[in-house]
């Protein structure tokens, strides 16, 4: 199943974009990165699941981020995106269309981490579904 990260604004050349593109190559060509500006249309998307991240969306732990991927898999999805908005989140419209509205907790991330988090969540998902121990649950 491939996987996009969509995200909002630039991260140039950062510690956090070390981190993005080391848990991008340890997915091997499964996880793709797309920046776009703060008010650019989000691209079009056929098929799939959109997942927003969103500070009103659910916590989920990673063996339940992991198993809700695998119940996209085994149902026949084969791509799942995931969209990191803007300094102000996401619209009425984004969050309504989405497949899933997810929260990394209460706290506000600053979007450069947010994208370094989500890559790892991502790897991590990846190790649980295939029964790797980088988990170590």
């Amino acid at each position: 199943m491939k996987l996009g990260i969509i995200a909002r604004g630039r991260i140039g050349a950062s510690p956090e974009a070390e981190l993005v593109d080391r848990y991008a190559k340890r997915l091997r060509g499964e996880l793709t990165v797309t920046e776009i500006g703060d008010t650019a249309p989000w691209p079009a998307f056929e098929g799939g699941r959109t997942v927003a991240l969103d500070e009103t969306g659910r916590d989920l732990g990673s063996a339940a981020l992991a198993a809700q991927l695998g119940r996209w898999r085994d149902d026949g999805v084969r791509e799942v995106r995931f969209l990191i908005g803007a300094a102000d989140g996401h619209d009425a419209a984004t969050r309504a269309g989405a497949d899933l509205l997810l929260s990394f907790g209460k706290a506000t991330w600053p979007h450069m981490l947010v994208r370094a988090m989500l890559a790892e969540q991502l790897y991590r998902a990846a190790t649980i579904m295939a029964g790797h121990p980088y988990h170590r649950a």
